[in-house]
């Protein structure tokens, strides 16, 4: 069976079932499903072999990561979630933080993400507030960030301060800030954190600048992800047209669902077709800010309207328990925010297009 079929059949039959338990945090069933990621050979495809992943180059984890991403906890139950901090320390880390790196790719710890503060826009990482003052032992830390995703299991968290990134171990976890009533988003404060010199990421300044190459790659895989939740929407959208039957007849016999059916599909290859493109510029190594900006925006908006379409069809039972459309429709509102707001993007997007043109 090819790696791709794999990954697709234990993440339907091991994590899909158990979705609502990884929801509240249970650790206990985290590392059951990551041993058994583990024992069928698909433990941390993405991540280097000498650190103890499987090796796969960025093309041919592309092709994994929409039925890996078919389930919000796919990542990190087979072990890839730790990909974006693995090649940021790889490359911009000092020995130090670099020691950190075996024990994350075996799942032994976890590590955070810190730009967004409360009261600054997050599309203007330049304007945070957080502070960084240099003394004879290292870096002092003043600041507090918010939707800091899995902070409150954290070893350590990557936050940018002064236009620089450090790798910090000591923080405070504030609170827990639900998202659309879904835990695992945190903000906390760093008082006074001390941080050794050899904690900084690349060197003084270069902060915003690595946090760019670190935005390329995340933007390409959440595009991936949700488009593998989408899909999961429509096939259940699909099944539900066919099998339902009212007054004597399908629903996929009435106009609207069909409308239903074609919108949808129409918006998933059309969102495919452009984050493969950007995904494709990315692997390469190339300028891909335009691509990215026009797949990131088509597929949040995919993955919404997907969504949305098969709660319709599904009528009430699609806005309970019973199925998992509720989970994937909230995911999908908020990725109209996550990783840059679709405006932001869309403004983007055309400023340097039109730039090109009138050069």
């Amino acid at each position: 069976m090819l790696v791709l079929e794999r990954v697709s059949a234990f993440v339907r039959e091991h994590v899909w079932p158990v979705e609502t338990v990884l929801d509240t945090g249970s650790n206990a069933e985290l590392a059951r499903l990551r041993g058994l990621a583990r024992s069928a050979g698909l433990w941390a495809l993405p991540l280097p072999r000498n650190l103890g992943g499987g090796g796969l180059g960025l093309t041919e984890y592309f092709s994994l990561a929409e039925q890996e991403g078919s389930s919000d906890h796919g990542p990190s139950v087979l072990g890839s979630a730790c990909l974006l901090d693995v090649r940021m320390f790889r490359r911009f880390a000092r020995p130090a933080v670099m020691e950190l790196l075996k024990p994350l790719v075996a799942g032994e710890i976890s590590g955070s993400y810190a730009m967004t503060e409360p009261g600054v826009a997050g599309s203007d990482p330049a304007a945070a507030r957080t502070t960084a003052v240099r003394t004879s032992d290292g870096w002092l830390l003043n600041g507090r960030k918010w939707f800091t995703s899995g902070a409150g299991n954290a070893s350590y968290v990557t936050v940018l301060a002064s236009g620089s990134l450090f790798v910090a171990t000591d923080f405070r976890v504030v609170r827990e800030i639900p998202v659309l009533g879904a835990a695992g988003q945190f903000e906390i404060e760093l008082d006074d954190v001390l941080v050794p010199h050899d904690h900084l990421l690349g060197d003084v300044g270069e902060g915003l600048r690595i946090a760019g190459t670190r935005l390329a790659l995340g933007r390409t895989l959440r595009c991936l992800r949700w488009l593998g939740m989408a899909e999961r929407a429509f096939d259940l959208m699909c099944s539900r047209a066919t099998e339902r039957q009212v007054r004597g007849s399908a629903l996929a016999d009435r106009q609207l669902v069909q409308q239903h059916v074609f919108e949808s599909l129409l918006a998933i290859r059309s969102a495919r077709a452009l984050t493969h493109q950007a995904a494709e510029l990315v692997a390469a190594g190339q300028d891909a800010r335009t691509e990215i900006g026009l797949a990131k925006v088509a597929a949040a908006r995919t993955l919404h309207q997907v969504c949305d379409a098969a709660i319709q069809v599904f009528g009430a039972e699609g806005l309970g328990p019973d199925t998992p459309l509720p989970m994937l429709a909230r995911i999908g509102r908020a990725a109209r925010i996550l990783d840059g707001a679709d405006e932001m993007h869309v403004s983007d997007t055309a400023r340097r297009v039109l730039r090109t043109r009138a050069s």
